[in-house]
């Protein structure tokens, strides 16, 4: 109840100014704002009204970019349907194996098929390819595991790795041990 009394005091003091507010010298002044510039020139004033910078970015912004896609978009997409043209059905050539492109029938399709897509033969074959990978790696889990319980079995300890050795130093220290030899002399 604190809270709803908080609330109707300023609307009370509200009440007292709404007749001054209501008055026509007080409502003219409200809807239009006016500068009065000084000078000897007579009577000067200038209206002051709300900033229409952001509604001006937009239209140039828009028209910027309707300028910079739709129209060339527009044009080729005209060029290519009236000088192109789908494309006509003809008998395929003895020898002659058509690439995946030419399926298409509009201009614009081939281009999209030919130079951004790629065709259904090589995204079987990525499928193929990671499901052998799948393969592999679900076979060495497997390995890995038989491995594992042969250890737990025998009570055997974790060496199964392999250290890679690089040949360069190798041959460095047979080099130096051929030089101590001969230094030594037998």
């Amino acid at each position: 109840m604190v809270g709803w009394s908080r609330l109707l005091s300023p609307a009370a003091q509200f009440a007292n100014y709404r007749a001054v507010l209501q008055a026509p010298a007080c409502r003219n002044a409200l809807q239009q704002q006016l500068r009065r510039m000084g000078g000897d020139h007579g009577h000067h004033h200038m209206t002051v009204k709300p900033s229409r910078f952001q509604w001006d970015k937009f239209k140039d912004l828009m028209h910027f970019y309707v300028m910079l896609g739709v129209v060339p978009i527009t044009a080729l997409v005209i060029y290519s349907n009236i000088f192109v043209g789908p494309a006509q059905l003809a008998e395929i050539p003895e020898g002659y194996v058509p690439k995946h492109w030419e399926y298409e029938k509009h201009p614009i399709s081939r281009f999209i098929s030919r130079y951004i897509f790629s065709s259904q033969q090589q995204e079987y074959e990525k499928a193929l390819h990671n499901l052998f990978e799948e393969n592999e790696k679900a076979q060495i889990r497997k390995l890995e595991e038989q491995v594992r319980r042969k250890m737990s079995e025998r009570n055997d300890y974790q060496s199964y790795y392999y250290r890679p050795t690089v040949a360069k130093y190798h041959r460095i220290s047979k080099e130096a041990a051929d030089e101590l030899e001969a230094l030594r002399g037998d």
